[in-house]
């Protein structure tokens, strides 16, 4: 059985992590298998938008594959930490926009491929928190870089010290998630996000991700100079003529991605 189920319908990627009997946790081939399915999404023009989610009812993903663990030498446990530090880097580098749809809890790994996402949806009865060091190490795939960006660095300090569980509505609170629903409707509310980023022209949807993921790490003169460079890639699609020529003759444009 694979432990990544991947298919694009619609322009839309699904990737689903699919351990459930194991809390949808990363060994080293799930890590392997979710590094060829983000790989070929990264060079597949027909995917506009990506959603990721977890098999199951009860997690997302518990994170790291804790029985693997013990078996592993020091060399074998640098090697994992290093591998689902690069995939998630790569989720979090995907020109498309990615929206996570958290089904259950989410911990540690979990949480960090969560925050490696643009958007982040979670089912209202879903716990989750970096909580590492509970475990006597430290958030490895990003998480003690990516949630001081997105909340500020006191909470993220109280959040990752205290090894913090949270249930889904304070998560919201902290401006983690962008939603909270129920389970009927997760799938439902992820796809309506995909499809109102997908009435706009795709080349300018990647390139203001590309502005803003890369501009809120720099200066803002240095930022302002990045969108500006965004903006130049805009300039000689045939798309942005097509919103023109749509404008003129009072129709919904037709994008193409060109």
């Amino acid at each position: 059985m694979s432990a990544i189920l991947y298919e694009v319908k619609d322009h839309v990627a699904y990737v689903t992590l699919n351990r459930p009997e194991v809390l949808n946790c990363f060994n080293y081939a799930t890590l392997k298998e979710l590094e060829e399915t983000v790989e070929d999404i990264h060079h597949n023009n027909d995917v506009r938008v990506v959603i990721f989610t977890g098999a199951g009812e009860k997690a997302f993903s518990a994170g790291a594959d804790l029985k693997e663990r013990r078996t592993l030498t020091e060399s074998e446990v640098r090697r994992n930490v290093r591998k689902i530090r690069d995939v998630f880097s790569a989720v979090e580098a995907l020109p498309q926009p990615t929206i996570c749809a958290i089904n259950g809890h989410a911990f540690g790994g979990g949480f960090e491929l969560a925050l490696a996402c643009d958007l982040r949806v979670s089912v209202r009865e879903a716990s989750m928190g970096l909580t590492e060091l509970s475990w006597a190490i430290i958030p490895g795939a990003g998480g003690t870089q990516r949630l001081p960006r997105l909340i500020g660095q006191a909470k993220a300090m109280e959040l990752i010290l205290t090894a913090k569980k949270m249930m889904a509505e304070e998560a919201f609170s902290y401006g983690i998630l962008n939603q909270v629903t129920s389970r009927e409707e997760l799938k439902a509310v992820c796809e309506n996000y995909a499809s109102l980023i997908m009435k706009n022209g795709p080349v300018a949807v990647q390139q203001a991700k590309y502005a803003i993921k890369y501009g809120s790490e720099v200066d803002l003169q240095t930022g302002l100079a990045i969108e500006a460079k965004a903006y130049e890639v805009t300039i000689p699609t045939k798309d942005r003529m097509e919103a023109l020529v749509a404008f003129g003759e009072k129709r919904p444009p037709v994008f193409k991605g060109e």
